[in-house]
């Protein structure tokens, strides 16, 4: 890919990964402020600007060289402190606060895809770049929103499930979290590699999320009445 190229793509990109982060971390403070931690909010985290969300290496410098080199793309934001044992009941607050960032995401493709009706009516170039950018938005959130329900802690799919659990099996259940990103990046990454070295195509997240990606997808665009 070229520079221009990559310049272009990521004039659609961008906008629409960076509302995605900053409403799902600001979302995730948000909720544990009114269950009742407002640490993330005395800290600045129940923020629109997403300069306070940004993890240098995760959400820019990781990202951006796998879009460099073709990749996949992978990244995160900086994580929102929440002192779970501070909301008012905290193992259901702990399932609230963690299912609050992919609602946002959910909500923001829902916006998103309305919006394209409104896109289409402005002066072409302008219009045809919003209407990408919108259905980008659409594809980036949907991926978020699904990626982040994984079982897997720290996700928000782990908290869900930490706070499912019996507290024995919870606690249990917690000491992954410390090895998680470690997790997630070997599936991502290294077993992909080490099957391709073997003469295999494998890829366990297009396998596993690829169809509830694409089945939200649908059904987003079809409540919004566009193909």
């Amino acid at each position: 890919m070229s520079i221009e190229q990559f310049l272009f793509e990521l004039s659609f990109i961008a906008p629409a990964v960076i509302v995605a982060i900053t409403l799902h971390e600001a979302a995730h403070g948000w909720a544990a402020w009114k269950l009742g931690d407002d640490t993330a909010r005395m800290l600045g985290r129940v923020s629109f600007n997403p300069i306070r969300h940004v993890d240098p290496f995760g959400t820019i410098i990781l990202p951006g060289m796998l879009a460099l080199a073709g990749g996949a793309l992978f990244g995160w934001a900086k994580p929102v402190p929440v002192a779970f044992h501070r909301l008012r009941n905290p193992r259901f607050g702990m399932m609230l606060v963690a299912l609050a960032g992919p609602g946002v995401n959910i909500l923001l493709a829902l916006a998103s895809a309305f919006l394209i009706h409104l896109a289409i009516l402005l002066p072409e170039f302008v219009g045809a770049w919003l209407e990408r950018v919108l259905v980008v938005s659409v594809q980036v959130n949907v991926l978020l929103a699904v990626f982040n329900m994984i079982p897997l802690p720290p996700l928000d799919g782990g908290r869900v499930v930490a706070g499912l659990l019996p507290p024995r099996l919870a606690q249990v259940y917690g000491r992954i979290e410390p090895y998680g990103i470690l997790i997630l990046l070997g599936a991502l990454f290294l077993l992909p590699f080490l099957a391709s070295r073997l003469g295999y195509s494998f890829n366990l997240f297009g396998t596993l999320l690829g169809p509830p990606i694409r089945a939200i997808q649908q059904a987003i665009f079809g409540l919004a009445g566009l193909a």
